[in-house]
């Protein structure tokens, strides 16, 4: 394999593992069977335990992984995916 900057061919392959945090949703499902009245009668009803809940209880985040393979030239540094 040569590198596309400077032609060389010491050239190392690396897997990258990558993670990205995503908020997890509810589903259109939920919004149109539960959501739709569920948020308006909390917040009508449970207002002051609502707050406390939102404050204090963490977002729900999953990890999602992708792993890459990159190449690495050792002459000049240039990094690309392969």
């Amino acid at each position: 394999m040569r590198c596309m900057r400077c032609g060389s061919q010491n050239v190392s392959i690396q897997v990258v593992n990558e993670v990205d945090l995503k908020n997890a949703h509810n589903g259109c499902f939920w919004w149109l069977c539960i959501g739709w009245w569920w948020i308006p009668v909390k917040w009508l009803c449970l207002t002051i335990p609502a707050l406390l809940a939102k404050i204090f209880i963490p977002h729900k985040q999953r990890a999602v992984n992708k792993t890459r393979r990159k190449a690495v030239c050792q002459d000049c540094g240039h990094v690309w995916n392969i």
